[in-house]
């Protein structure tokens, strides 16, 4: 090898060390690891202590190979989760174990990308395509939604030039409110006021995320600490945030940490139930379930 080229390969190295730190925002992550490690016993009880979790299960939702899964929410009534798929419109009743309880089709959708469900048998799923959120009534019946019936449709606009559209989605009930995230460029979060049955208010913007993560595809909010729990499917991370926005710890989705054997390869919703436990799912029809080791600190 010349004496150029020579020189020239730990120069390409650096700079494509450098385009991966920036891209998966690996100093921040860095720093917030220091964080991590200062934090004490009594702070790590009080919210969603993510470096304790460990996958406990990982596997395909048979029947829905050529589906993408998206967005993910707890029912604490039933005690099951919802998603939805982007690709034939359909609401997803899933056990806690991953199992399919009910399909439910939803017509006049195009593409969703989030669903959260609110009080009262009331459900809200964000279209992305569409640009907007619609909230239907459900109940152990039901087997088709049409939007045309639905409790309140919502327009939300587009933000920003250049952006991938409104992707995640959670119900805060402490707040009243329903968080939205803009998916990127920018990287944003939203608020819209809700009793839990219908918004009430306009979008309202709360601030940007990008310091930590390069794209938001899910939301959830844990009811006990008010904890924002945020998932990126390019930055293989699920991070949270306290209420004011500022990261409090992080869980990476990579195979070989935190008990993962397997990769997430586009994570796209994320929920926590009433117990603590934290579930994934990702396109097109993986789930993943963590739990909180007891020995944990």
């Amino acid at each position: 090898m010349s004496r150029p080229l020579r020189l020239l390969v730990p120069a390409v190295v650096a700079l494509l060390l450098l385009l991966a730190t920036y891209l998966m925002r690996w100093d921040a992550r860095a720093l917030l690891w220091l964080q991590e490690a200062q934090t004490t016993p009594a702070q790590q009880a009080a919210q969603v202590w993510l470096p304790g979790y460990r996958a406990v299960l990982a596997l395909e939702v048979p029947g829905f190979e050529k589906e993408e899964f998206s967005g993910l929410s707890y029912n604490p009534a039933t005690d099951t989760l919802f998603t939805v798929s982007g690709k034939r419109p359909q609401l997803v009743e899933l056990s806690l174990t991953g199992q399919v309880l009910r399909s439910i089709p939803i017509k006049g959708a195009a593409n969703l990308e989030g669903v959260a469900l609110l009080e009262d048998g009331h459900v809200a799923v964000l279209d992305e395509r569409q640009r907007s959120l619609t909230i239907f009534r459900l109940d152990a019946d039901t087997r088709e939604l049409d939007s045309a019936q639905a409790v309140q449709q919502i327009e939300l606009g587009t933000v920003g030039g250049s952006n991938k559209g409104f992707e995640g989605l959670a119900w805060d009930k402490r707040n009243q409110r329903l968080l939205v995230a803009n998916e990127k460029n920018p990287l944003r979060l939203f608020s819209l006021a809700c009793d839990g049955r219908q918004v009430s208010g306009p979008l309202q913007a709360l601030g940007d995320l990008d310091d930590y993560l390069t794209d938001v595809a899910g939301l959830s909010v844990d009811p006990r600490s008010g904890q924002l729990l945020a998932l990126s499917q390019e930055s293989h991370l699920l991070l949270g945030l306290d209420p004011q926005l500022q990261a409090q710890s992080f869980l990476a989705l990579l195979p070989g940490l935190n008990g993962l054997t397997r990769r997430v390869p586009q994570a796209e919703g994320l929920a926590l139930d009433s117990a603590g436990n934290l579930y994934v799912v990702s396109e097109r029809n993986l789930f993943f379930a963590f739990q909180r080791e007891v020995s944990a600190p």
